[in-house]
């Protein structure tokens, strides 16, 4: 009986980050036309630059948690 569940949570998971992305997209590509193409690379290459940052920072401070507690980090 409960295996049924995860495939509904999941699914709506989904449905919802897919819906939510579509109309994130639309709403960037119609702010695009009224910017110019310039201005919205520009925050675009901001917006993957904190990203990608904030991600090194996250894997950073993950890795010296994991080894401060004494943890075995073994990437096999």
């Amino acid at each position: 009986m409960m295996d049924w569940i995860p495939v509904v949570f999941v699914t709506f998971k989904a449905l919802v980050l897919g819906t939510g992305m579509f109309f994130a997209i639309k709403w960037h590509y119609d702010q695009g036309k009224k910017k110019g193409r310039r201005a919205v690379l520009r925050s675009s290459g901001k917006v993957v630059a904190v990203f990608v940052l904030s991600l090194l920072a996250l894997g950073l401070v993950t890795f010296l948690l994991v080894s401060r507690l004494g943890m075995e980090i073994a990437f096999s």
